[in-house]
């Protein structure tokens, strides 16, 4: 058993301080304002307790990726982010040819089962041309019953969520196909129009991708699939707060038109996360990293973030302006609920015990998964 007093002790109801926190195994088994009543282990001294990083959109990091389709590969990318504090991953594959995709699920799988990451998600190759962002437009399609079935059938009830374009030629079909597998629908990389953004979310999408990116600005006669995502109760919406996808001030309305029980901050990252600038490969293509930017550098386009769970959550706090609590909220307990992880995702008396604990300026300085420091600097 570990004891943790003296700090803030961030819970879904508000923050404890100071405030206490029990773990014993892989369980938290107290947690209180004051003083425990028992001796206390580790000191925290006003550092921030907040709860394991759920992040739900990620495609690699610390110099690999999941589309590389090796299992140790993978193993390597989920590790990296657990040592910035996602304690829980769903990992997600880019546009591929039907060969490669397989192959690349079948290596995730594996991971999958290994309990690295908590599931796969498929961005695309059902996704629109026009708004493709940086996946490759020779090979993004329009679902099929039997492709969709195929990838469905390989990921073995692992294949957490799938982006599609509902507007696609038998979109709508696959939206309901996808469900129907137990899986969640995100509507992302379309050029939908509002209305049939609502009909997506009638047949049972509930999750957009990355909002505001890969899909068309809001018009005030055409408001397309950012008005139609944020003003459903039924959508969560992923945020990139990494400050080159979306200004800060777009974050803070989002948040603010949603409200966090709503919003999933995300990090969309690629190979380069932890690593230097420079010229690396995503999903088969080449990209160029420069002040930690990503783009395609032929269309001039972003593909995907170097960022960290960690660092999403500072950004949030230090630049939208968000509370600690919500901030939390959205990094944390928002995406759990997305795939009805109810053990992980807050800070409450019985759930796993997957903690991040930050200095006062939010820089990481402990990560514990079930019970386990996975990194720590300075802490004792």
């Amino acid at each position: 058993m570990t004891v943790f007093a003296n700090g803030k002790i961030v819970t879904p109801d508000g923050v404890l301080e100071p405030g206490w926190i029990e773990v014993s195994g892989d369980r938290i088994t107290g947690l209180g304002e004051g003083q425990p009543q028992g001796a206390v282990d580790v000191d925290l001294a006003g550092k921030v307790v907040v709860p394991g990083f759920v992040d739900i959109h990620t495609h690699g990091g610390g110099g690999t990726s999941y589309p590389d389709g090796d299992p140790e590969k993978a193993a390597r990318a989920a590790l990296f982010h657990r040592s910035h504090g996602t304690t829980t991953t769903i990992a997600s594959l880019v546009t591929a040819p039907g060969d490669v995709l397989e192959r690349q699920l079948g290596a995730l799988v594996d991971v999958a089962k290994d309990g690295l990451v908590a599931g796969i998600h498929l961005e695309g190759p059902w996704i629109s041309v026009e708004r493709r962002g940086a996946h490759d437009p020779n090979i993004v399609r329009p679902p099929t019953r039997d492709e969709v079935g195929r990838m469905l059938k390989l990921g073995g009830g692992h294949v957490r969520m799938v982006t599609l374009a509902p507007e696609l030629p038998g979109g709508m079909d696959a939206v309901r196909q996808v469900i129907d597998a137990d899986a969640v629908v995100a509507v992302g990389h379309s050029d939908a129009s509002y209305e049939v953004v609502r009909e997506a979310i009638d047949a049972g999408a509930t999750v957009a991708t990355h909002l505001f990116n890969g899909m068309p600005p809001v018009h005030h006669r055409k408001p397309g699939p950012v008005v139609a995502l944020l003003e459903d109760p039924r959508a969560t919406v992923e945020l990139i707060a990494d400050g080159h996808h979306l200004h800060h001030g777009v974050i803070a309305v989002a948040v603010n038109a949603a409200g966090p029980d709503r919003v999933a901050l995300v990090t969309d990252a690629m190979t380069a996360a932890g690593m230097s600038d420079g010229t690396y490969d995503l999903g088969g293509r080449t990209v160029v990293v420069e002040g930690g930017l990503v783009m395609l550098p032929e269309q001039n386009t972003i593909a995907g973030s170097t960022l960290t769970m960690d660092a999403a959550f500072r950004f949030a706090v230090q630049k939208v302006g968000l509370s600690l609590v919500d901030a939390a909220k959205c990094a944390a307990t928002t995406p759990a609920r997305v795939f009805g992880f109810s053990d992980v995702g807050a800070l409450r008396d019985g759930l796993r015990a997957d903690l991040v604990i930050l200095d006062p300026a939010l820089n990481r300085v402990a990560v514990m998964q079930r019970g386990e420091f996975v990194y720590e600097e300075g802490l004792r």
